[in-house]
């Protein structure tokens, strides 16, 4: 059972940048897949963007596209997304989560879970 712990959020004028780390402990990093999703307040959580467990594959949401770049560092047991370009509505929750087995950007997949880092954008 691999543990998530994400670091990294703020408070960041729009256009600003930051960088989410996720740290992994107590499993194989390498063998999960990863994901970056967020949650906004009233609002369900949803995908950002995925990496596979080699990190050759990525994939994101529309509203992210171009600004935003998820990695990882498997030496490091460490999920990165650094986001530039930051928007007010980009304001979230953050988590980071893991599953074995092919990546996917549903929610509902994923096993293991942080406990989140909220990002706030001002305008």
């Amino acid at each position: 059972q691999v543990q998530l712990v994400e670091s990294g959020g703020g408070l960041v004028q729009a256009g600003g940048s930051l960088r989410l780390s996720c740290a992994a402990s107590g499993g194989t990093f390498s063998s999960y897949s990863m994901g970056w999703f967020r949650q906004a307040s009233g609002k369900e959580r949803e995908f950002v963007a995925t990496i596979n467990w080699s990190g050759d594959s990525t994939d994101y949401a529309d509203s992210v596209k171009g600004r935003f770049t998820i990695s990882r560092d498997n030496a490091k047991n460490t999920l990165y997304l650094q986001m530039n370009g930051l928007k007010p509505e980009d304001t979230a929750v953050y988590y980071c989560a893991a599953r074995r087995g092919v990546v996917t950007t549903r929610p509902s997949a994923y096993d293991y879970w942080g406990q989140g880092t909220q990002v706030t954008v001002s305008s």
